[in-house]
């Protein structure tokens, strides 16, 4: 269907891929991957035609139908949500406004030569109005937006009054209801709560149409994607199995690659060895002029760079209290722009015990992020009773912590802002743990990506032995091999954890304990990610 066939691409001097092919076939759902700045988005590109290839060719059916999403939404304002989503639909009501004046032209009487063109226009049109999903467009849309969490009572408000969070997902509504052939699909799961992801899961599953997509969410790719594409080292690879499979297959490659470069290594050290040893001697310079050509048409074999990933070494903190965090009753009420007060929650008790990890769960709006900031001391609760634990020093990660971040600071001073008293070597070091190496630590905070931010985040908390960590989606803007790192050094760590996070991966693999906020009441279960899921199956 997409014939991806040795292409070439770069800017400037820097070669993102060369000779690369693949090839999208109808209903496949593939992944891509790999590390950033390697040329995923070029590809996503490249594919939908906003860029062209310096050799090689892309070739796709003339009717094909394309649908894109990027992180980049276009701005939004002066109409409602569900015309907005509906808008995408392409020419349906055009092609709705002139079924009608053709049916109105068929009830006259013409020609018969007439009649069979008016016949076959309007056949025509009909086919690609309900291939445009034309009959049921208004049910499709508002399906569509209430599943990515954008609620029926406000599928008729301006555009313009929600967050860029929330336009995201109205953008991506908008490729879900264009119901293309191809689905182009750059991190979709950004900025969605868990239940958003989830539903989108089905959607995509059911689709009819191919997809070729990127996402940092491991469960959501292995339970979606057949086939992985890999942008790495200037080439595309491909593997036939969802992420996992390629994880352990790529393994498997490189330790094959590994042994046949050392293979060759042998080889060419003997014929070097020959080569060096007769080449003074006349009775042997056929032999040697013949290992010289020979070694001369071998390629090396190159062993791939391994990617740069994070690391994490703890502080020792010292001990706290054996209950970390007690609280009894609690509420909040938050009051609203207009004066009108809202519950969040109330009632709300338990108590947090040392080395526990809690996944703090709900649906978006459920007050999530508002318990964590009670517990961090960033707001007060409304009611109730709150008690931190004797000794607990609490290192508190938030999306709002990015915006803290002093933009005219460097990496490195920003880190070294939150630790005056620590050597250059420390902080050098704490950054080179967090993938900021030479000079990357005089990037200014103003020109960092989301995951770049995030990183430096993290590592002021890291800077400091903290044994209480509360985390409010920390994996945010992380790609996969970072969110490894860090679900692996939370395993380590030598304290205590509260958690908010869509990543299914991350919690099934940390969380002891489950609080979920569902109707403004909290609801503690005494055991794992699935040992949750179960019970919340069996209701």
């Amino acid at each position: 269907m997409i014939h991806f066939s040795n292409v070439t691409k770069q800017y400037g001097s820097k070669v993102l891929y060369k000779d690369a092919s693949f090839q999208i076939n109808p209903g496949e759902k593939i992944g891509l991957v790999g590390p950033n700045g390697a040329g995923k988005t070029t590809v996503f590109r490249i594919l939908s035609g906003e860029e062209g290839v310096d050799s090689g060719q892309v070739s796709k059916p003339k009717k094909l139908v394309i649908g894109y999403f990027s992180q980049n939404i276009e701005e939004m304002a002066g109409t409602s949500v569900i015309e907005e989503v509906k808008s995408a639909a392409g020419n349906v009501s055009v092609i709705k406004t002139r079924l009608s004046d053709l049916e109105e032209k068929l009830s006259t009487s013409m020609s018969d030569d007439e009649m069979e063109k008016t016949l076959a226009e309007y056949g025509d049109l009909q086919a690609e109005f309900e291939r445009s999903g034309g009959y049921d467009l208004d049910s499709r849309a508002a399906e569509i937006l209430t599943g990515l969490g954008i609620m029926p009572e406000d599928h008729h408000r301006d555009t313009s009054t929600f967050s860029g969070g929330w336009k995201m997902r109205i953008a991506l509504s908008k490729i879900l209801v264009l119901n293309p052939d191809v689905l182009l699909m750059d991190e979709p799961t950004n900025h969605l709560d868990l239940e958003s992801i989830i539903w989108l899961e089905e959607w995509l599953k059911n689709f009819k149409g191919s997809i070729l997509m990127t996402s940092h969410d491991r469960d959501f790719m292995n339970r979606i994607v057949t086939k992985i594409i890999e942008v790495a080292h200037k080439t595309i690879t491909l593997y036939s199995g969802n992420y996992d499979f390629y994880e352990k297959e790529k393994r498997t490659r490189l330790q094959q690659l590994i042994a046949s470069a050392k293979r060759q290594e042998d080889m060419l050290a003997k014929e070097e060895e020959f080569i060096a040893r007769f080449a003074a001697r006349a009775s042997h310079a056929a032999q040697v002029q013949s290992r010289v050509k020979k070694l001369e048409k071998i390629e090396r074999i190159e062993i791939p760079k391994e990617e740069e990933t994070m690391s994490f070494i703890w502080p020792t903190p010292q001990r706290g209290g054996d209950e970390v965090v007690k609280f009894e009753n609690l509420g909040k009420t938050w009051k609203k722009d207009d004066g009108v007060e809202k519950l969040v929650f109330s009632g709300a008790t338990a108590t947090v015990k040392r080395l526990s990890r809690v996944a703090v769960v709900g649906i978006n709006g459920a007050g999530k992020s508002t318990l964590l900031k009670i517990i961090t001391g960033q707001t007060n609760a409304t009611s109730g009773n709150l008690n931190v634990g004797a000794s607990i020093e609490t290192g508190y990660f938030s999306q709002n912590s990015l915006d803290v971040l002093n933009p005219k600071n460097t990496v490195f001073e920003e880190v070294q802002s939150r630790i005056p008293n620590a050597s250059i070597g420390y902080v050098r070091s704490l950054l080179g743990a967090f993938k900021f190496s030479g000079d990357e630590v005089d990037k200014k905070i103003s020109v960092l990506s989301g995951g770049e931010k995030s990183r430096v985040v993290l590592a002021t908390i890291l800077a400091k032995p903290v044994n209480f960590l509360v985390l409010d989606e920390p994996t945010n803007h992380l790609d996969i091999a970072s969110r490894e790192v860090l679900l692996e050094a939370i395993k380590k760590f030598p304290g205590t954890v509260m958690i908010v996070s869509h990543d299914r991966h991350f919690l099934r693999e940390m969380t002891t304990r489950v609080f979920e906020l569902s109707k403004q009441h909290l609801h503690i279960y005494e055991g794992n990610w699935d040992y949750y899921l179960s019970k919340k199956q069996s209701l």
